[in-house]
């Protein structure tokens, strides 16, 4: 399966309406905390980031998603990971970037790409709260940059979130996969647990902020142990995990 050859959706201006309410009342309830979040964040050294990142998060998630019509879901199929891991994502929508919020995984921490920075927002609470921060176009700096938070993830203990098709960007259905996820769970000794997004890629498309009404769904399947890969072997292990991707999308369109 490589290129998506179906009709964007249409958005009409209920939907738009609909979008432009979602991004204020998600941006305007953001600042409104702000403040507090900040403070909070000062005063305990980031040591309330997992509180924020698991509580304050799906709140924004929730509302976000209310406005826009948008029914949220969580599917397990396997029990959750017990230790830290690196989550994996399929990256095709704006709509993904909620539902990434609305898991409020534990003692997570989200690998963004370095442009949202520019918002002064995202650029504070990003660094009181330990996100790490790449240029996708720069895999030295992001390779490097990776490398420098090992020891606190270590440490602390943390997961990552991680996209590997890197951008939303892109006509296929599931892109390209990138290493970097995988072979920082090879470095950390971390499991990699695929997350796939159901339905987030018809809500809307690529770059496009406007969305539909319709359901999201977060299916998390079996961990993948990479305890015994090889570094020599990498390139087809990254494509084995894009493969079970490419497997779920196949059976979601048989089984709507």
């Amino acid at each position: 399966m490589a290129m998506d050859t179906a009709t964007p959706p249409k958005v009409g201006a209920r939907e738009r309406l609909r979008s432009i309410a979602a991004l204020a009342a998600f941006f305007g309830t953001l600042l409104l905390l702000a403040p507090l979040l900040l403070l909070l964040l000062a005063v305990t050294l980031g040591r309330a980031t997992n509180l924020v990142i698991e509580r304050v998060g799906p709140l924004l998630a929730a509302i976000a998603f209310r406005m826009a019509g948008i029914r949220f879901e969580v599917r397990h199929h396997a029990d959750p990971t017990p230790g830290p891991a690196v989550f994996v994502f399929n990256h095709a929508s704006v709509v993904d970037i909620l539902s990434l919020l609305a898991l409020g995984l534990p003692r997570v921490r989200f690998v963004m790409k370095w442009e949202l920075q520019y918002n002064p927002l995202f650029l504070v609470l990003g660094r009181l709260t330990g996100q790490i921060f790449v240029r996708r176009d720069d895999p030295e700096q992001a390779v490097a940059a990776l490398h420098r938070a090992y020891e606190r993830i270590r440490r602390k203990g943390l997961s990552l979130l991680m996209a590997p098709e890197g951008t939303r960007a892109h006509d296929e259905v599931v892109g390209p996969f990138k290493k970097g996820p995988f072979r920082t769970a090879m470095d950390l000794d971390y499991p990699i647990v695929p997350v796939y997004f159901e339905g987030n890629r018809d809500l809307a498309r690529g770059r496009s902020l406007w969305v539909r009404g319709g359901r999201s769904v977060a299916h998390f399947h079996p961990a993948v142990d990479t305890s015994d890969w090889r570094l020599e072997d990498l390139d087809r292990h990254v494509e084995e995990v894009r493969e079970l991707y490419l497997s779920w999308v196949a059976a979601a369109a048989r089984d709507p």
